[in-house]
């Protein structure tokens, strides 16, 4: 009789440990599921911030093929970006005004430290950036199912505004696959780059000339136009060739323009 006692409550301290080890195990589980459901929200508060000046680009580049083969329109919500992959959303606003509008990046550029951004002629004349030249912004990268366009300024666009923290790159999950392209296109991107310099243009026929004359010799090469202006207000296009990985490799491809009758200088994408 005490032993059938005995083995009945040994049973019952192994069911009841049993249940224990279940409960614990489902608790774990729980704690796990609410931490995966956490992390994309606290991804996103993480998106990728950029700050600098943004200028523009319109109708001397309508209808050029931009750097994902697309051709330029000065009416679509699109921008040029150095690093960022192809098709990236950008909520671009003006902190100034407070007036935002999203992009979608599709160029490569500026090639300008000064500058964070180009923007398409149609996004860019409801930040101001048209009659100024070029304005401070804040840049964020946004969900790829946003409508492109005229937008709300972010909420927290002060905090934005006056944060000294600088990201150059995506680094957060905002989007599915966006951290690993981000990676991929960082690590493309050359060290250092160089660009031929192909001459500077108050006339942007001139410019359009000279552009020309490279594609009809050269037409795998990468050709766009810097849009600037002097301090006296003057209009200038400077003629930017290629992306180049080496100076050597830059030099090549000048001695063969100089060869056609175009003379061009090497310089630092940055140094331009």
């Amino acid at each position: 009789m005490k032993l059938t006692l005995r083995l009945h409550l040994s049973g019952l301290m192994m069911g009841l440990l049993l249940v224990l080890l279940t409960a614990f195990s489902a608790s774990a589980r729980l704690r796990r599921a609410c931490d995966d459901e956490k992390a994309p929200a606290a991804a996103a508060k993480k998106a990728t911030v950029l700050r600098g000046r943004a200028s523009w680009y319109g109708r001397e580049h309508q209808g050029h093929r931009t750097s994902n083969g697309e051709r330029f329109d000065r009416n679509k919500y699109t921008c040029a970006h150095k690093t960022l992959p192809f098709g990236t959303r950008l909520r671009v606003t003006n902190p100034q005004t407070g007036k935002a509008v999203v992009v979608r990046v599709t160029d490569r550029g500026p090639f300008r430290h000064q500058r964070i951004l180009d923007l398409a002629e149609v996004a860019a004349r409801p930040l101001g950036i048209i009659s100024a030249g070029a304005v401070s912004v804040v840049a964020q990268v946004v969900d790829p199912s946003t409508p492109l366009g005229p937008t709300d300024a972010p909420e927290d666009l002060a905090l934005l505004a006056a944060d000294s923290t600088v990201l150059a790159a995506v680094h957060t999950d905002i989007q599915a696959g966006a951290t690993e392209a981000a990676d991929v296109a960082l690590k493309a991107e050359p060290a250092a780059t160089f660009v031929i310099q192909a001459g500077t243009f108050g006339d942007p026929r001139n410019a359009r000339a000279i552009m020309d004359k490279i594609q009809s010799v050269e037409p795998k090469l990468l050709v766009t136009t810097i849009a600037t202006t002097t301090a006296e207000g003057k209009a200038l296009n400077r003629v930017v060739v290629g992306r180049f990985a080496t100076q050597a490799e830059a030099d090549e491809v000048r001695l063969r323009l100089a060869r056609v009758g175009v003379a061009g200088l090497v310089r630092q994408g940055e140094n331009l």
